[in-house]
């Protein structure tokens, strides 16, 4: 039976869950094989080091950058990170870069105590800014967010005092199971078996 419909419903699974590696990896997979081989893929991952909720995205860039792979373009790390500063330029030089890019937008969100903790994973991009009202360009044709803290109240305090025992927790997760998807997607795979073909 044809599954690719649930590439439309939003997938939120607590980073807790037994089967959350798994389930993340067969979502990611599933929207990655629906993407075009000629459209180059990017990952952006918002946020800064400045406060430890808002952390989430340069970790996992960090994480990802340390795999050195020719299959993504990369933009936001510990060293350089991608925030409300920089964002809108960040944007502009990706599409002067890269043509027709498919962009993963990654960023932590806040939102309810039931839901902290939980990463989620949609079509769409990802709003930064939206939890602590800031008016920032929507980033990606898909997005990962991860629930770092409780939202609707003091939300840069909240940010600021997030654990990162969670923060880091939930990183390695979107981080490896996000190269994890996209290694086992069809476009590497065709890549693979391309440049294993022209070397013979």
């Amino acid at each position: 039976m044809k599954l690719s419909f649930l590439k439309d419903v939003p997938l939120k699974v607590p980073h807790t869950d037994t089967n959350a590696m798994s389930l993340i990896v067969n979502r990611l997979s599933l929207m990655l094989n629906e993407l075009s081989g000629a459209r180059p893929l990017i990952i952006v991952c918002v946020g800064t080091d400045r406060s430890t909720g808002d952390s989430l995205g340069p970790l996992i860039g960090t994480s990802l950058a340390k795999y050195n792979s020719p299959y993504f373009a990369l933009y936001g790390t510990l060293e350089e990170p991608v925030h409300a500063m920089n964002l809108t330029d960040t944007l502009a030089l990706i599409h002067q870069n890269h043509h027709n890019p498919f962009i993963i937008g990654i960023d932590a969100c806040l939102g309810q105590v039931s839901s902290i903790g939980s990463v989620h994973i949609g079509t769409g991009p990802v709003r930064p800014g939206a939890g602590v009202n800031k008016e920032l360009p929507p980033v990606g044709d898909m997005h990962i967010t991860g629930i770092v803290n409780v939202g609707g109240f003091m939300e840069y305090f909240v940010l600021q005092n997030t654990r990162l025992h969670l923060v880091i927790k939930m990183a390695d997760l979107i981080a490896f199971s996000l190269f994890s998807a996209i290694m086992g997607s069809n476009r590497v795979m065709l890549q693979t078996r391309e440049q294993a073909a022209s070397a013979e």
